[in-house]
């Protein structure tokens, strides 16, 4: 592969782009094992797809925020290096696909010439933090939350603390108590919070922890009613230390924050928490909120001649694509954008001709449509003629009839079936079928190729998922149908039930069964799931039942959606969290690198960083040589544990005290320079007894 040195104005993420050429390098000599390069590549955005030999690289755009010149930048990236489309994630990102593991350095540096960063978009780690797509703008919102998550997505970027957790953590703030960023789904969820404290304004957050979907949701737990906004930080910084210790890392489908809680309880989980606060680098994190660059109204510029073709459908997307900011005077315009994906050369048309009546400041929504800001009323027959003219000016944004969904067997290793053209037709149902839905913002419908929830089905009021059924031996797709999900508000939610499996290709007759039934029984002014829940799930089970008989089957129920051959399931290694390394070598380099980061952090006075990547340098060190004895951990806390068993108990290691009393050193002091250096002493004298133990254990071996 060709190297490649440009410098960048940030040498931290030079020297990171620098070390994944070098990563890639030895990984094709053969020096890094398969296993230990996925977790590397992983947390810089880098994702094995489905198809062998091409990568998805996932674009980190906290809180879902383009400029136009990034959006730009970003369309210009995937023409050179992936396939020119750009898909708009649920978690506010963007993906390319079918990139060149190779090119990738020389991608990831492009990108960051607009400060655009692919860093932990995937991995253990901290990813995409996202937010409510209105925040500033919102007319609902008690303060403009975007400066925290700011705040906390560039605090947490890169911090040791949180680059090789057992499994990833997912972090959003809501704008108001409409919660609409599903702060209950969320390892953390924030409301934004106002209370008059000794006659002054004080802003805080309603703090939930502990929520996720995947194959078994959980609903996130309140842990604050209220909680300054300059402590957020260091208590998510304590929860991440607790979650980085004790958190499981061998079943990685029980290792998210959740099942840490479930296992523990709360009570415990809390008492950790505290535990770890003398520890933190800093007691709190003040935000300046009052010198935010808060986005600014366009300096409008001339605006050609245009026409409008459908005038019927600009007043039905006036209606239900476009609304008032707390602005006065200004609308934002959301971009319905079917399944996320907008072409690059289109996203580059809609960006020369709306740059000069829209901010400079474009919000991928987490239903993966674009929200566009400060546009005077004046302007927004323009703004709709150029969208008409892009082919993006359908109305319904957000309703019934704007499904989300991930790519699932697309590109996705872990995709049993379609979903991309299964939202296609179920759109085209309502549609055609049942025009009049567009106006229908109650009801969501959301769709994941697998079980893992990428398209958010646990959280719909119609959700599916992929799935296969077996009928006279042979296998066709199915799709799990799940009703009742959705928002309540102020950290509340609802978990779809599961009701039934049908073939996949029944599933635009789910639909009509369901829009049929509620049409012909619901009550005057009644939601949906306030429909489903009169009714219970019994009900739905028999109103569908006919539709999951399998004695009906026609040839076309064993092709899935989207495909011309049988189906058959293809499914890969999943790689939405980093593999566990089991290999000796491995981790003792590991335990090396972690030393030289604890090096350099100490010498530049990060002395917290420091003492982290010490920490690690223990247990890494610790694992490997409990797994030369056949003992293989599946926390931080049971290796610490099993290594005085093994090996202090054993008398085959010796400490002052024992292994646990000094690696535990981490969380009773304060991050000191006396401190990190001496903790520093003792991780590098464990280092080097350990790579002793070794070679003389493996010389026998070798003999």
């Amino acid at each position: 592969m060709q190297s490649f040195r440009t410098e960048l104005e940030n040498p931290i993420v030079q020297q990171d782009i620098i070390d994944l050429e070098k990563k890639i390098r030895l990984f094709r000599e053969g020096a890094i094992t398969d296993e230990k390069f996925r977790s590397l590549r992983l947390a810089r955005g880098v994702y094995g797809q489905r198809q062998p030999g091409v990568q998805m690289v996932r674009i980190k755009l906290p809180y879902g925020k383009m400029t136009l010149q990034q959006w730009k930048r970003i369309t210009e990236v995937s023409d050179e290096y992936a396939t020119s489309n750009l898909h708009l994630t649920t978690r506010q990102d963007v993906q390319i696909h079918y990139v060149s593991l190779d090119r990738t350095p020389e991608l990831w540096h492009t990108l960051e010439q607009d400060e655009i960063t692919i860093r932990e978009a995937c991995g253990n780690t901290v990813r995409n933090i996202t937010a409510s797509d209105r925040a500033g703008i919102d007319p609902d919102e008690p303060f403009d939350i975007t400066p925290y998550a700011d705040a906390t997505f560039r605090y947490f970027l890169r911090n040791p603390v949180s680059q090789e957790m057992g499994r990833k953590i997912k972090i959003a703030f809501s704008s108001s108590d409409k919660d609409t960023a599903w702060a209950f789904m969320h390892d953390f969820g924030m409301i934004p919070k106002v209370k008059i404290i000794d006659g002054k304004e004080v802003r805080g957050f309603k703090v939930l922890v502990g929520g996720g979907l995947g194959a078994q949701p959980f609903l996130a737990k309140p842990v604050y009613e209220f909680l300054e906004t300059d402590l957020l930080i260091p208590y998510i910084e304590n929860v991440l230390r607790v979650f980085d210790r004790y958190g499981e890392r061998t079943s990685r489908n029980k290792a998210r924050m959740k099942f840490l809680i479930q296992k523990i309880g709360m009570e415990e989980f809390e008492r950790l928490v505290k535990e770890e606060y003398k520890a933190v680098k800093v007691k709190s994190v003040p935000v300046d909120a009052a010198a935010w660059q808060a986005t600014q109204p366009p300096v409008i510029g001339d605006i050609p001649a245009y026409t409008i073709q459908n005038p019927a459908k600009y007043e039905a997307w006036k209606k239900t694509n476009v609304f008032e900011q707390k602005q006065k005077g200004y609308y934002g315009a959301y971009v319905k954008i079917t399944l996320g994906n907008i072409g690059s050369a289109v996203s580059r048309q809609l960006i020369e001709a709306l740059r000069p009546v829209i901010a400079d400041d474009v919000r991928v929504t987490a239903n993966q449509g674009l929200l566009l800001k400060f546009i005077l009323p004046e302007h927004l027959p323009y703004v709709y003629s150029a969208l008409e003219a892009a082919g993006f000016a359908e109305p319904g944004f957000d309703s019934i009839a704007d499904i989300t969904a991930c790519p699932g067997t697309d590109t996705c290793n872990l995709g049993i079936s379609n979903s991309t053209g299964i939202s296609k037709v179920l759109e085209s149902v309502i549609t055609d079928e049942f025009p009049d839905l567009i106006y229908n913002k109650d009801i969501k419908i959301k769709i994941s190729g697998c079980m893992n929830s990428c398209g958010q089905h646990g959280i719909a009021s119609i959700g599916f998922h992929g799935s296969s059924m077996k009928s006279a031996g042979k296998v066709l797709p199915a799709l799990q149908v799940l009703l009742g999900g959705g928002i309540v508000g102020d950290g509340v939610g609802r978990v779809a039930d599961k009701v039934i499996k049908v073939p996949s290709r029944r599933g635009p007759d789910v639909l009509r069964s369901l829009l049929h039934d509620y049409e012909i029984n619901g009550t005057e002014n009644e939601l949906f799931n306030d429909y489903y829940d009169r009714q219970g799930e019994k009900y739905f089970y028999e109103l569908l039942k006919p539709l999951a008989d399998l004695s009906t089957l026609t040839p076309a129920d064993f092709i899935d959606w989207g495909q011309v051959e049988n189906y058959a399931t293809a499914i890969g290694v999943g790689e939405c969290a980093g593999v566990i390394i089991d290999l000796v070598a491995t981790l003792l380099l590991e335990a090396e690198e972690k030393i030289e980061l604890a090096t350099l952090s100490i010498s530049k006075g990060a002395y917290a960083d420091g003492i982290y990547h010490a920490y690690a340098s223990f247990v890494q060190g610790a694992k490997a040589l409990l797994l030369g004895e056949g003992v293989s951990g599946n926390t931080q806390i049971g290796i610490i544990n099993d290594f005085d068993k093994h090996f202090v108990a054993t008398g085959k290691f010796s400490f002052e005290t024992d292994f646990k009393t000094q690696v535990l050193q981490i969380n009773g002091n304060e991050p000191t320079e006396s401190f990190a250096n001496n903790y520093f002493r003792q991780a590098l004298s464990f280092y080097n007894a350990a790579q002793v133990y070794r070679q003389k254990t493996a010389e026998p071996a070798q003999a």
